[in-house]
């Protein structure tokens, strides 16, 4: 690898680790001036590498929805999550069930939900799913009443380390994956600037 690539290589470690969100491979090319901006394959290029000698670090560089960015291993998360002084939120079986229907059924409305699950759904629970930005109303159903459309967002596919729908699991996987997901923290310092989870805790 020649010394241009290597600076390459080195610009965009520093940028993705102070970076708050994924970022795209087009939005780090608009990092550099025109006359020095480095082409699509040269920055795929580099970030190839940089995923590479993550392999043996405990941080890697992850493709998710919306780009690329660090994070650390899950290896790790007893320690990481000792720095947190939140407590993990703490979710519903419902709720996360409610999620795994939108996410395989989507567009979904809530009474075509609380057909398949038999009970109702609590607005709280849509409301809370709003907020997270794990779900979003992508139209409307033509019927009486036209109710609300659900669907997830990209925000739903980079929190559960998912580049496209195409990867998600079968829906029981998806819900154990939900039970042990854990909670993205920013660490507070620019080096350590890299993103930490926490498991997420359940209520019966």
């Amino acid at each position: 690898m020649n010394n241009k690539t290597l600076s390459l290589k080195n610009i965009l470690e520093a940028v993705l680790l102070v970076a708050d969100k994924p970022m795209t491979i087009k939005k780090m090319m608009m990092l550099f001036d025109e006359q020095e901006r480095p082409s699509a394959k040269l920055l795929s290029d580099a970030l190839t590498e940089l995923q590479r000698e993550s392999t043996t670090r405990s941080i890697e560089l992850k493709e998710v929805a919306g780009g690329f960015r660090f994070q650390t291993k899950q290896d790790y998360a007893p320690w990481l999550k000792k720095l947190s002084t939140e407590r993990p939120p703490r979710y519903s079986r419902a709720l996360l069930e409610t999620l795994a229907l939108i996410a395989y059924r989507q567009p979904i409305t809530r009474a075509e939900i609380e057909a398949i699950r038999g009970v109702a759904v609590r607005s709280q629970i849509i409301k809370i799913l709003l907020e997270r930005e794990w779900i979003k109303v992508v139209g409307h159903r033509d019927v009486p009443g036209k109710p609300a459309l659900l669907g997830t967002t990209r925000f739903f596919l980079d929190y559960f380390n998912l580049q496209s729908l195409n990867q998600l699991p079968t829906l029981e996987e998806l819900q154990d994956v939900m039970l042990t997901n854990v909670q993205a923290n920013t660490v507070d310092t620019a080096f350590e600037a890299v993103t930490t989870k926490q498991p997420v805790a359940v209520v019966e």
